[in-house]
């Protein structure tokens, strides 16, 4: 399995060779700052080399270094609703995080609503790959955030992923990498195919998913925090806890957690401000520094 520092290392390589089209693009600050949290446009690389992401940056007062959190968004199979997407923002999440002194990146992945090719399609329901279809979301984050990783006001350790839906399942991809600079993973309800044919509590071969989730567990070594709503009818806490227990079973480090209902539909807890509170005691539980190891007594 590569590493994270190899992605960064394939980014810089890429950037040497991209085609003019993309040559002629100015990554990074794309505007001014806004309210809230210092918000301003971004461009950042994405895996397809003539593609650049949208993103949205936002991070505390001062100069930093600030640890960085990158946020992976929700995605779905269906073309016209993902063209119609809007870009990504989680101000609500992106705003706990800048509280606790994150800068927070909200790259958007090709193929959603800004454009490009789609990269992340899992095939059909009956032989969906989702391993495939993870591998690809994770290789849309490590590249967005090797990219910030270079910035100046970004501390080169202690970086977090947090995803949300197919966003957390590319960060378990990106565990099942073994990622060494990356302290924790926090994923949001992970999982593909769910809502099969728009049908609540339906998932496209959920087999797979668990045979996926123990594949990336393998070689994966970064802590994961999995949260799910009690509500959520896209990935049920029951099936939730199973993939998890898969993704434990390949060698994965996972804290499961089912949260209170929220909502109407829980899976979008991620999305809005009474969510993210609901979640809020579980976030500081995973983004706490481990305590040493108490020294042994003589």
């Amino acid at each position: 399995m590569r590493s994270l520092k190899a992605y960064f290392v394939l980014v810089v390589l890429g950037s040497l060779c991209i085609p003019n089209a993309f040559a002629q693009v100015r990554l990074g600050a794309q505007g001014a700052e806004a309210e809230p949290g210092r918000m301003q446009q971004w461009l950042v690389p994405s895996p397809a080399m003539d593609v650049a992401s949208r993103a949205r940056l936002f991070r505390p007062a001062g100069d930093g270094p600030f640890r960085l959190a990158v946020i992976a968004h929700a995605s779905t199979q269906n073309v016209l609703r993902r063209a119609q997407m809007p870009q990504p923002e989680y101000r609500a999440l992106a705003g706990w995080l800048v509280a606790r002194g994150f800068a927070v990146l909200v790259p958007e992945r090709p193929g959603h609503g800004g454009g490009g090719r789609y990269l992340e399609d899992q095939g059909g329901c009956d032989e969906a790959d989702y391993a495939r279809a993870g591998r690809a979301t994770a290789d849309a984050i490590a590249a967005a955030a090797g990219f910030m990783r270079k910035q100046s006001f970004i501390r080169p350790d202690g970086m977090v992923i947090v995803g949300h839906s197919a966003g957390a399942w590319g960060a378990l991809a990106l565990a099942g990498k073994d990622p060494k600079d990356v302290s924790a993973i926090i994923a949001f309800a992970p999982g593909r195919g769910g809502h099969a044919n728009d049908q609540p509590n339906k998932v496209c071969a959920p087999h797979t998913l668990m045979a996926a989730a123990a594949e990336f567990g393998k070689a994966a070594r970064v802590p994961v925090t999995w949260l799910v709503a009690a509500n959520d009818t896209y990935f049920s806490p029951e099936l939730s806890r199973r993939m998890a227990d898969a993704l434990r079973g390949g060698g994965g480090k996972v804290e499961f957690r089912v949260l209170a209902a929220s909502g109407s539909e829980g899976h979008w807890l991620a999305e809005n401000e009474a969510g993210v509170k609901l979640a809020g005691p579980e976030l500081d539980r995973a983004l706490k520094p481990a305590r040493p190891a108490a020294a042994k007594k003589r």
